[in-house]
């Protein structure tokens, strides 16, 4: 079987080297001694100034959010996980949808004046598959309707744009450390701001609004992370580069061996670096698609629809909308298998398979 993604995971020896001083110390979260290196260790490797370690990606949007303290309607995309948009509910805003850009997959920016109001407090747009949205657009809209900017970079972990990070736009920024990121701490997310105000807000709300063992001064949650899930993100640090080489390598080898397919691949910001985050790829029509998937299913290869259905579609608690663009783009679209472990061998087969359906 070739899954979608499996998570890179390091010599077992050197996990377990920082499992020896979690049992000395008995510290086993509330910001332990590796939480904080790793935070250490995070901003020297994105180049960013500030930056909080977190539960996961989904508390780190809410925690932006609410320290954003942003009540009314959030404009956003249906084209993501559901994570965005179930964060804005969940924080009691309402996600109003803007279709995407057919190119870049992110959210068209020349569609959301059209769909401000006089409830809109913020815009949250993600960087799909690690592509950078057109955040010099969306900053330039959020300024002149004094809106507050979200960046859902789920994806985007060691982006750039002109050697600047993608983390560093925005009023917030948010990272997933999940197990099948390219980067993973097993669980884990990372939140990022320019501003050293809003990050002293943000780590009162990470541990529950305290200011000292008997004050509070937020309203806050449990968004810390414990030691063994940074012990695992100290690890892993370590082959990050090993792990960009490898899926880049990868990545080549799937355009040269699609190089006639009848399909698009996502065009990436003119100005960014690649993560080499996802391999997706657009067939020209969703039978085409769905007899690919079919045909590497049966082959024991589980591609994914990623993402599909529209969120503007399927979520029981927001409003249904049709979006042109989203609908007929998540109906084509398909993620092959993209992981460190993944070979050359396992590319060519998956190729040949694909292209066969095409041929034939």
């Amino acid at each position: 079987m070739i899954p979608v993604t499996k998570p890179f995971l390091p010599p077992q020896g050197e996990y377990e080297k920082y499992l020896s001083g979690i049992w000395k110390r008995q510290w086993l979260t509330n910001m332990g001694p590796l939480s904080s290196d790793l935070e250490m260790k995070l901003k020297s490797h994105l180049g960013i100034k500030h930056l909080l370690y977190v539960t996961n990606g989904t508390i780190a949007l809410q925690m932006a959010i609410k320290a954003l303290e942003l009540q009314g309607e959030i404009i956003t995309t249906p084209f993501s996980f559901v994570a965005t948009s179930s964060s804005i509910v969940w924080e009691g805003c309402k996600p109003v949808f803007v279709d995407i850009d057919k190119y870049s997959l992110n959210i068209d920016p020349n569609k959301i004046e059209a769909a401000i109001t006089e409830k809109t407090c913020a815009i949250l747009g993600t960087h799909v598959y690690g592509n950078p949205c057109d955040m010099d657009t969306i900053e330039k809209i959020a300024k002149k309707h004094d809106l507050k900017v979200i960046y859902d970079g789920a994806h985007a972990f060691g982006v750039t744009i002109n050697g600047k990070s993608i983390f560093d736009y925005g009023d917030l920024s948010t990272c997933s450390l999940h197990a099948t990121k390219l980067y993973h701490t097993i669980e884990g997310g990372l939140i990022m701001t320019k501003d050293p105000i809003l990050l002293k807000k943000l780590a009162f709300i990470r541990n529950f609004g305290f200011n000292g063992p008997e004050a509070f001064e937020e309203l806050g949650i449990n968004g810390k992370n414990s030691e063994f899930h940074a012990a695992m993100g100290l690890a892993n640090l370590g082959h990050i580069e090993a792990i960009h080489e490898q899926r880049k390598i990868l990545t080549e080898r799937y355009d040269k061996m699609l190089r006639n397919l009848n399909a698009s691949k996502p065009v990436w910001h003119r100005n960014a670096s690649l993560n080499y985050a996802y391999y997706p790829i657009i067939f020209e029509n969703s039978e085409q698609m769905l007899k690919t998937l079919a045909k590497l299913q049966g082959n024991g290869i589980f591609a994914r629809r990623y993402f599909y259905p529209s969120l503007a579609t399927t979520l029981p608690y927001v409003e249904t909308k049709a979006m042109e663009i989203t609908d007929d783009i998540a109906s084509r679209i398909l993620c092959l298998p993209l992981y460190f472990d993944l070979t050359i061998e396992e590319v060519d087969l998956i190729s040949r398979l694909i292209l066969r359906v095409q041929n034939n």
